[in-house]
């Protein structure tokens, strides 16, 4: 068993009690192949609720803060963690997402940069968008409901409340011709933003005790709108 394999073994189920977290669309998430997982980010525990959607090991981008001291440049450059600066256009990091796809893993992307608050999904950075249009690989996004519940701004402890993670259908880049448009890119990032506005919405509501999603919900959306 890998070193994240083993951490996650023991992480998921602590979630899952926990927390309680419930999963919708797993069907969604490809088969084989690589793909970049887009998830909504709420909470610092966001990527563990992230990794339900799959057992594989996903690359995911982190903050280089974590990164600062002994430990956690250990910790999670075992994790397979890419670290980034998130003050700039970090080109080293993205050499290193390209090749983390280009070596056969998911790859694990917060389009939003940042945690944010509240329930808008917006102003997403266009890392996310411009790496699946220039290597052709679909993005796959992730509502994470109920996690901005349990550190909600100004508290110092948390809350066990119940997390919903919803997996939306895998958004295809379109074909170009070689040439990478920033305006492509732009309009890209804009359709994840929709999509995971609707993921996002579905997890926040079943965290809070609405009806699970039915299955395909998030992929019969994006085609009637």
């Amino acid at each position: 068993m890998t070193f994240y394999g083993f951490v996650r073994a023991i992480v998921l189920p602590l979630c899952r009690l926990l927390f309680r977290v419930q999963v919708a669309g797993s069907e969604h998430i490809p088969s084989s192949g690589v793909y970049i997982l887009a998830p909504s980010h709420r909470l610092i525990l966001d990527p563990a609720f992230a990794a339900f959607a799959t057992p594989r090991r996903v690359r995911f981008m982190a903050k280089r803060e974590i990164f600062t001291t002994r430990i956690g440049r250990r910790l999670f450059s075992a994790l397979g963690a890419i670290e980034v600066d998130r003050g700039s256009t970090d080109r080293r990091a993205l050499r290193a997402s390209q090749a983390a796809l280009e070596s056969g893993e998911p790859l694990g992307i917060f389009p939003e940069g940042t945690r944010r608050d509240g329930p808008a999904i917006e102003n997403l950075f266009d890392g996310c968008a411009y790496l699946a249009l220039k290597l052709d690989v679909p993005m796959v996004p992730v509502g994470i409901g109920g996690s901005e519940a349990i550190m909600p701004t100004g508290r110092l402890l948390p809350r066990i409340r119940r997390v919903a993670v919803v997996i939306g259908a895998p958004i295809e880049p379109p074909q170009t011709t070689g040439v990478r448009r920033r305006s492509e890119v732009g309009d890209l990032a804009d359709v994840l933003r929709e999509r995971l506005q609707v993921c996002f919405e579905e997890a926040t509501a079943w965290a809070a005790g609405a009806q699970a999603p039915r299955s395909g919900v998030v992929a019969e959306r994006r085609e009637d709108g």
